[in-house]
């Protein structure tokens, strides 16, 4: 098989410019610390970064050029496969919030045949904010008892609100047995207490009969496992609690 030759950065000048130039502008490479620097009448001269791939010196030369001009972009070789497209819409939002453009370059066996895309022009960012999305944030903030986790930490193990009510659950049926799903939910202020027994994602409750539920050995493991967790989680055994 044949070795696949490295991408050059200057294999993305000629197509670059070529593309400005059929825009009007007047088109010179290496200007200064610039790659390329496009002037055309009174507008902004348009600055475009060049590089073989994403990387935060890329990014860090673009910023520099905000000093120069509104009008820089950054352009690099069109890739494939799901990782680049993966890291490309990460990359593409990165340059929106920057107030950078984007461009990539199908490049072809000659610069003629070369594809140019701008994927995002330099304009000021402008977040926009979804409140259904502030909204569950809020609630989980609200709802969550304590701060269980250690900010950095990876997702698996954190203790959301969704676990600490699935936990008070466990604990209360550690103490009272099986129990009728209502009075669970009145001892220990769980008001879906029901559906996350019967769902049961951690593996911790199942069926006693009808509406009754109780804990499973994997929920007696957990027990140990969240026992800080627990402990700082108020459960208290109801009176006349209605039990297998």
């Amino acid at each position: 098989m044949a070795k696949k030759t490295a991408i050059k950065e200057t294999a993305l000048y000629e197509p670059v410019k070529q593309f400005l130039v059929a825009q009007g502008y007047e088109v010179k490479g290496e200007v200064g610390a610039v790659d390329i620097v496009g002037c055309r009448a009174e507008d902004d001269p348009v600055v475009v970064e060049l590089k073989t791939g994403f990387s935060l010196t890329l990014f860090h030369q673009a910023i520099q050029r905000q000093s120069m001009t509104d009008a820089v972009y950054i352009a690099v070789p069109q890739g494939s496969g799901k990782a680049y497209h993966r890291a490309f819409k990460s990359n593409k939002s990165l340059c929106r919030r920057l107030g950078l453009g984007l461009i990539t370059v199908r490049l072809g066996d000659i610069p003629a045949s070369a594809l140019v895309t701008v994927h995002v022009d330099p304009a000021p960012y402008k977040p926009r904010q979804m409140k259904p999305r502030k909204t569950r944030l809020l609630r989980e903030f609200a709802r969550r008892v304590g701060d269980p986790n250690e900010g950095g930490q990876t997702r698996k193990g954190l203790i959301t609100s969704y676990r600490q009510d699935a936990l008070k659950c466990l604990k209360f049926l550690s103490q009272a047995g099986a129990t009728k799903a209502s009075d669970v939910a009145k001892a220990t202020g769980v008001e879906k207490a029901r559906p996350i027994m019967a769902d049961d994602h951690y593996g911790w409750f199942e069926r006693a009969d009808r509406g009754i539920y109780q804990m499973t050995p994997k929920g007696e493991a957990a027990l140990e496992q969240f026992r800080d967790e627990l402990a700082g989680l108020d459960v208290t055994l109801a009176d006349g609690a209605a039990k297998a």
